[in-house]
């Protein structure tokens, strides 16, 4: 018999129908007692994690591997669709896979556009637009454009990545030769 595996899709919209009801719930109590939503200071510091991360990643392409593994939560549950396609689930596999990536050192830099922000008191998730390049195997330039979806925890007081996701990239799997399956 099969196991049943449960996409992580349900649990990420789930869990961003939960933020977001969360937020409104924490802006209706703010608003009942006369004071300001608290929704600023978190959404500030998620937006700060989000560019931390797409510092990491830039890091990544130079192959630097260390502002990555800070950013992102080490526990089990963490998933990663990233544009070589295929679902990385639990720290190990994730790490592995951008343990790899830095290897490649595909140098470029990618930055985040267009970005919406939704922060919950421990839960927040950010969406945007990936643009910029990558390097081909053999050194040409490779322009990537993809749409991003990133889902951050509260851990110890810290924002942590727990589930990265964009658009696959024919591009770059073409010009890296590299799949996730």
């Amino acid at each position: 018999m099969k196991p049943n595996i449960i996409t992580p899709w349900p649990l990420v919209l789930v869990a961003c129908l939960a933020i977001n009801a969360g937020f409104a719930q924490q802006q209706q109590s703010s608003a009942a007692a006369g004071a300001a939503p608290s929704s600023a200071s978190a959404e500030k510091e998620l937006r700060a994690a989000n560019d931390q991360f797409y510092a990491a990643l830039n890091a990544m392409f130079a192959g630097n591997l260390a502002p990555m593994n800070a950013i992102w939560s080490h526990r089990g549950d963490v998933t990663d669709m990233g544009p070589f396609g295929g679902r990385l689930t639990g720290w190990k596999a994730v790490g592995g896979e951008f343990k790899k990536e830095a290897g490649m050192k595909l140098g470029g830099r990618v930055v985040c556009t267009d970005v919406i922000v939704q922060a919950g008191a421990d839960m927040g998730y950010t969406v945007c637009v990936e643009e910029g390049q990558n390097m081909s195997a053999e050194g040409k330039p490779v322009t990537v454009s993809h749409r991003a979806t990133n889902v951050f925890r509260k851990e110890s007081g810290q924002w942590k990545l727990v589930h990265h996701h964009t658009d696959i990239s024919l591009q770059l799997e073409k010009a890296t030769g590299s799949t996730v399956k």
